[in-house]
């Protein structure tokens, strides 16, 4: 039946006519009676479902982001779940320059162009597309990451599953198989957008902004400008926007001294969550996020994470993102994201300095009063890192083993479909590897209490 319903879709929409070079999707009413009109997010993100999800992809419009995904323009399309149909929706390819790395035809990795190459790239679905009001099972948009930099296929998983078991606002993470016009496309990650829905999971107060890669300080210790914040909100949109507490928060840590910065850390942050946000990201080694300030050439700066504000309690929350690269600097080097320095550590006198191989250049993370004023809290961070070791360690073995299981005949099954995806044997040995890095985790969660 399933085949049969897929059939008559494809067959509807290669029969229409289009008024454009870019097609465009039948509108589907709902009746009413969806599913996900009615349930929430918690079935979509369940640990012990692997769900299937299709996208019906006119061939034009298909055909159109193929060769060009790094626009990441969106085409419409439908999307079909467990016999429900939504159409149209947004779909495009999505991702900074790492997800493409590899998998366009272009020559220069570090600006990806060209075709598509790769069997998978990342995905996002956009529900509310053209102000579509009813929200998917209270998502308004999907985002399959592909997975490709990782080919154990758990570090999101795994990741998120850390900041969220010590309290951090984190994204949920899960996989699901992605069918795209009756082929299989392979294993992703679903994991959660980071958006109003997020918020209405995580905060008491809803009413604030939400911002994604603005720093509160530049290189140079001074706010951030009102227009780079601005630019960054993802709510609240506006250039009217009140972004008190945010600038607030910049313009009283600028000029606090050393010894004040504890008070105005405790003052504007959640004390007991920022100080778990750091022992996961270091325990992982989360080398691409906020502890990375990369040097181009315009001032250090960091990337991949989100700030939210809770407006009644005056509290900003840092908010993890884009976790591929975790963990793999445990166990090996990797010369674009490794951090040389400990938590707390300064190189160089805080001028930059080049790592590597390749010599790109960092600054030392302790250098931003911030984060610096985050390392002078020498006893709560030891708290932190012996609970993430004794409360969270030991499970994460059993959910590793438990999500190898779920994926493991979807991860043969995608190797079949497309020969060059990841093989059954390498996946397995990098289960094995993220295994002993969490051994390794384990280790120096012991020591460092030790010390």
């Amino acid at each position: 039946m399933k085949k049969i319903f897929l059939a008559l879709i494809l067959t509807t929409i290669s029969c229409l006519k289009f008024n454009s070079d870019i097609p465009s999707m039948p509108f589907i009413n709902p009746t009413g009676n969806e599913k996900y009109l009615s349930m929430e997010s918690d079935y979509i993100f369940d640990q012990n479902i692997l769900h299937e999800f299709q996208l019906i992809i006119p061939e034009i419009s298909y055909k159109m982001i193929n060769d060009d995904p790094t626009k990441e323009e969106y085409i419409e399309g439908a999307l079909i779940f467990e016999g429900d149909t939504i159409s149209p929706v947004g779909i495009r390819y999505k991702g900074s320059v790492g997800a493409f790395v590899g998998c366009t035809s272009g020559k220069n990795p570090f600006e990806p162009s060209g075709r598509k190459i790769c069997k998978k790239l990342s995905m996002k679905v956009k529900i509310d597309w053209n102000g579509r009001k009813n929200k998917f099972y209270s998502l308004d948009k999907l985002q399959f990451h592909s997975q490709n930099n990782d080919p154990s296929q758990l570090h999101e998983r795994l990741g998120y599953w850390f900041f969220r078991s010590m309290g951090v606002a984190a994204p949920r993470s899960v996989h699901a198989r992605l069918v795209i016009n009756g082929e299989l496309s392979g294993l992703y990650a679903l994991t959660e957008q980071i958006d109003e829905n997020f918020i209405r999971q995580n905060f008491d107060d809803t009413s604030g902004n939400l911002y994604k890669e603005v720093w509160p300080l530049t290189h140079k210790g001074i706010p951030s400008p009102k227009n780079s914040i601005i630019k960054a909100l993802k709510t609240n949109k506006g250039i009217n926007t009140n972004i008190d507490i945010f600038q607030s928060f910049a313009k009283t840590m600028s000029e606090a001294s050393s010894s004040q910065a504890k008070e105005v850390i405790t003052s504007f942050m959640d004390l007991e969550k920022i100080m778990s946000y750091i022992a996961v990201d270091r325990a992982i080694r989360n080398d691409d996020g906020v502890f990375h300030w990369y040097e181009f050439g315009q001032g250090a700066s960091n990337h991949n994470y989100y700030w939210y504000e809770e407006p009644s309690k005056r509290k900003i929350h840092l908010i993890p993102w884009d976790l591929d690269n975790a963990f793999e600097n445990l166990s090996s080097i990797n010369e674009v994201t490794f951090i040389p320095d400990d938590f707390g550590e300064i190189t160089n006198n805080c001028d930059s300095f080049p790592y590597g191989e390749f010599g790109f250049w960092q600054r030392s993370a302790s250098c931003d009063a911030i984060i610096n004023a985050w390392s002078a809290f020498d006893n709560e961070y030891v708290e932190k890192k012996k609970k993430l070791l004794n409360d969270h360690l030991d499970k994460a073995f059993l959910m590793v083993d438990e999500w190898k299981n779920q994926i493991e005949s979807a991860t043969i099954e995608a190797n079949k479909a497309d020969i060059n995806s990841l093989s059954p044997n390498k996946w397995l040995r990098h289960v094995d590897i993220l295994k002993s890095q969490l051994y390794l985790i384990k280790l120096d969660l012991s020591r460092s209490i030790e010390d």
